[in-house]
């Protein structure tokens, strides 16, 4: 636990963003069932490494350029208060990501944004 397992790259096209991606690193992405704007990225040996999210999902009031870094934990509810007593912020409180698991989303006292995850199929 406590590692980086996702990374989610925010773009404006995702389409585009999608098409660089799989050409540059031979990616696949595919869209998500239920979301717009969004792409899972597997690895040419099938894990799904990561994301391209539309600019909507963005929990933050300014545009994210980079990646948006996932750290599995134990529990999101329990890296909530962590980060607050900390010194962090956090922007989306515990979420579902149906069939996937809980997520919280975060600022570090930097400003750097990152999220927990905690990985649950039954999260509705």
């Amino acid at each position: 636990m406590n590692k980086i397992m996702h990374f989610d790259i925010h773009s404006s096209d995702t389409e585009a963003s999608k098409e660089f991606y799989e050409k540059v690193f031979d990616w696949k992405c595919s869209s998500y069932s239920g979301a717009e704007e969004f792409f899972q990225i597997s690895a040419s040996d099938g894990s799904v490494i990561g994301a391209i999210s539309g600019r909507k999902y963005n929990p933050d009031s300014k545009d994210i350029f980079g990646f948006e870094c996932s750290i599995a934990v134990d529990d999101v509810e329990e890296t909530i208060r962590a980060v607050e007593e900390a010194g962090g912020k956090t922007l989306m409180g515990k979420t579902a990501i149906p069939g996937v698991g809980w997520i919280g989303k975060f600022l570090d006292p930097e400003g750097n944004l990152f999220c927990a995850i905690t990985y649950d199929k039954d999260a509705l």
